[in-house]
């Protein structure tokens, strides 16, 4: 294993750029073709010195940079330790993407009837309600979500539009299921609806 020394000296003829932003160091110098060439038992060992000495010149660079130390507490186990950080300047170098930008979405039907009606999105209300009964901030749906409260209640009302049809003697914890998986259905199919006609 390779250990590196802090601000250990390295001579270059040619002395090597930096770009510090992505860790980068450019050595122009140039190479021994005897040491390069594939009969010389030796050439693993010239790279492995090359890169070792461009990567302790690039540590000497990173550690003359400004330091700060912080403190980070681990929950777990309850101790804390100091960690070092350095701060990198701006890149000087723009990588190129490894993937195409992507595309802008084609807006949906409804952003589409609402850029024309002027109308503005609704902020969100939050997806926690505060439960008077418990004293506490439960979500509005999902698990454990409020509007699962009928489940747990051992008295139900009997609702007054299902009275006097087939539905008025099924359980309501059990109708009020059945509402909920509708209107999943209902809103997933509005919204698989949406999507296609702001693709046409």
């Amino acid at each position: 294993m390779t250990w590196f020394r802090r601000f250990f000296t390295v001579d270059k003829p040619i002395p090597v750029t930096y770009d510090l932003g992505n860790l980068a160091v450019f050595d122009s110098n140039p190479l021994s073709k005897e040491s390069l060439s594939r009969n010389n038992a030796n050439r693993e060992e010239y790279l492995k010195s090359i890169a070792r000495d461009n990567t302790q010149l690039l540590i000497n660079q990173i550690l003359s940079l400004p330091m700060k130390t912080t403190t980070d507490s681990n929950g777990s186990s309850g101790q804390s330790s100091n960690i070092t950080l350095v701060q990198l300047p701006t890149p000087t170098f723009e990588l190129p993407r490894e993937k195409p930008l992507p595309k802008a979405k084609e807006p949906t039907k409804w952003e589409l009837f609402a850029a024309k009606k002027g109308i503005k999105a609704k902020e969100k209300s939050g997806k926690m309600v505060y439960d008077e009964a418990t004293g506490e901030w439960v979500p509005k749906w999902g698990y454990k979500g409020k509007n699962k409260d009928l489940d747990n209640q051992w008295l139900v009302e009997v609702d007054d539009k299902v009275k006097g049809t087939d539905k008025e003697l099924i359980d309501p914890r059990s109708l009020a299921r059945a509402d909920r998986k509708k209107l999943v259905k209902k809103n997933m199919l509005q919204q698989k609806r949406n999507l296609q006609g702001g693709n046409k």
